[in-house]
């Protein structure tokens, strides 16, 4: 089954927290460089992704990503299906 794009802030925060639960969360390398370089950790980001606050998806190099934030750091995710996403970047404002 393939996901209908773009979903809601509710819809995308429930498959958000389905996908941690029963999926597969993936890591692109720019996110795990910046990270490091913002002394941020994979616990920082999924702590986000449990709790944060979903922005309305924006469409950039025909995918559909989600920023999350929570406290003082965002995350930024896509859906590659209904069980897996990849955090695309984070970042401390």
């Amino acid at each position: 089954m393939s996901l209908n794009e773009p979903l809601g802030k509710q819809s995308a925060k429930r498959l958000i927290r389905d996908i941690l639960q029963n999926g597969t969360v993936r890591w692109s390398r720019h996110a795990l460089d910046g990270m490091k370089t913002r002394k941020l950790t994979t616990v920082d980001c999924i702590n986000v992704l449990r709790a944060g606050v979903v922005q309305p998806p924006e469409l950039e190099r025909g995918t559909w990503r989600y920023r999350m934030h929570g406290g003082w750091i965002s995350v930024v995710v896509a859906f590659r299906s209904e069980r897996e996403l990849v955090v695309i970047t984070a970042w401390r404002h």
